[in-house]
């Protein structure tokens, strides 16, 4: 298990994704503890204390996330037929606050807090995913995501969650093609009828994985969103899992 960190802009930049074996972990009801590192919920909000070291440079990461849900989700959704692997927006609108020590840097704003669990590793259960999700004026959140299972079955989604919880299932906007990535990754998104999606940042890109900001609309509102492009099929392939340990260095 790891506690993955993720920090961009200027010469702020750090990546911590250290795995750990099963004695560098505690679980009870509130808490979860990685190393030294631990996730837990106070009964309002989500305080994830960050004690990491950065790959491929050892630099440390030190600082705390708070993350209080301003919406529940009221459901989760199964990604697959069979329900192997379940999808839940826990909290799809949330106050964010960054404090960090190392490097010394903060940030405040509005973020997301979703979870995925199955019963299977995911490169079992997908070839592909696109996903992305915004924060619209009313305080509603829209997500899109959709994809290929292993099988070569398509599957999708694009939910409008409320400031009550409640998703609506809407329809599907139009496609937009988005610029490959330097790894040469496809990514696509999508957007009102007639609107080209634009690419303001990508910040993470990797032989299997980016993640990118996005000007785009959605059912007539311009918005910023976060997208995730991710091939599975890449993932597997042994170049890619000889250099995973560079990024996601391990610790039993």
């Amino acid at each position: 298990m790891s506690l993955n960190v993720a920090l961009y802009g200027g010469r702020t930049r750090r990546w911590a994704m250290t795995e750990r074996g099963a004695g560098a972990l505690f679980r009870d009801t509130a808490t979860l503890r990685i190393g030294p590192s631990q996730v837990r919920w106070d009964g309002q909000t989500l305080v994830i204390d960050i004690e990491e070291e950065s790959a491929v440079l050892p630099l440390p990461v030190r600082g705390q996330v708070r993350v209080t849900p301003m919406v529940f989700g009221q459901r989760r959704f199964r990604l697959d037929p069979s329900g192997r692997h379940v999808w839940e927006p826990l909290g799809p609108c949330a106050r964010v606050e960054l404090t960090c020590t190392n490097p010394k840097i903060s940030w405040s704003g509005t973020g997301y807090l979703d979870a995925n669990h199955g019963s299977e590793p995911l490169e079992d259960g997908f070839a592909d995913w696109q996903w992305s999700r915004a924060h619209l004026a009313d305080g509603s959140t829209a997500v899109m995501y959709e994809g290929q299972l292993k099988g070569g079955t398509d599957f999708g989604m694009a939910l409008k969650i409320g400031p009550d919880g409640q998703a609506e299932v809407m329809e599907m906007p139009a496609r937009v093609v988005l610029p490959k990535t330097l790894w040469r990754l496809d990514r696509f998104t999508r957007a009102d009828a007639g609107y080209t999606a634009r690419v303001r940042a990508t910040w993470e890109d990797t032989p299997f994985y980016s993640r990118t900001a996005l000007a785009t609309r959605l059912w007539g509102e311009d918005v910023v969103a976060v997208h995730e492009s991710l091939n599975m099929n890449r993932f597997a392939t042994g170049a890619v899992q000889w250099m995973l340990p560079w990024r996601m260095p391990r610790k039993v």
